[in-house]
């Protein structure tokens, strides 16, 4: 069923599609099959919506990013959104333009994704979760409410980051200025997990398998399968031998 108070400007619209009142799908957008799309969401041109995904109200799919004269980086991006098969988009998120979500991937209520952002399949990008630029997230990652995932991070596969999590990509603050070779977000490696609080700050590596504990303040690089504690982080033991 599409309301007749929805404003459809696009008829690239597929099968068994339900559209309700108030959401506005522009020209040139693209809507799968078995899609519902909710009041007031707002679609923009070049965004693909997969089949069976669900779209919850006052979101806004395809914004552009704009610096207003007031960021040091250069914005750069692409007009155009995919969202996969079978996703679920929560309440007022929003996705900017050049941001690709993989399949049965779910994006909690008020998430905000940056332009230049991949996301991959049967993710849970969970509730105020901020992701900025130009970052990478792989398949089954959990990132939970509140988190903060800076620009130029890459995140692996199965990895779990808790609540309140900050990420960290600038040691150049005094100048001011954007220098994108020392402007280096964290890098995740897959199957790790991030506790509750923790602080990753710029360009240090968690190694596959390895723990950060709640609060932790990772200063330096992670060896794969350690788990760190305290402030600044501190290896407690080697996790290898309880697989």
């Amino acid at each position: 069923m599409i309301s007749n108070l929805a404003v459809l400007e696009t008829e690239d619209i597929g099968s068994n599609v339900e559209i309700a009142e108030f959401s506005i799908i522009r020209a040139g957008a693209r809507i799968g099959n078995n899609v519902c799309i909710h009041p007031h969401v707002v679609i923009n041109p070049g965004v693909v919506i997969g089949d069976g995904t669900e779209i919850f109200p006052g979101a806004y799919i395809g914004k552009p990013p704009k610096g207003a004269g007031a960021t040091a980086r250069p914005i750069s991006y692409i007009p155009k959104v995919e969202i996969g098969e079978e996703c679920s988009i929560g309440p007022n998120a929003v996705i900017f333009y050049d941001v690709i979500i993989g399949h049965h991937t779910l994006l909690g209520d008020g998430a905000s994704l940056r332009e230049q952002v991949r996301v991959g399949h049967h993710c849970l990008i969970s509730r105020y979760v901020t992701i900025n630029y130009n970052t990478t997230i792989g398949d089954h990652t959990r990132i939970m409410d509140m988190t903060h995932i800076t620009g130029n991070c890459r995140i692996g596969s199965n990895v779990f980051i808790s609540v309140l999590v900050s990420s960290t990509n600038d040691n150049v603050v005094v100048s001011r200025r954007y220098d994108e070779e020392q402007i280096l977000g964290p890098q995740v490696d897959d199957d790790a997990t991030i506790g509750a609080g923790a602080c990753l700050l710029p360009g240090v590596r968690v190694g596959r398998g390895a723990f950060v504990g709640a609060n932790a303040v990772v200063t330096k690089d992670v060896q794969p399968y350690d788990l760190v504690m305290g402030v600044p982080a501190r290896v407690v033991r080697n996790l290898k031998a309880d697989l």
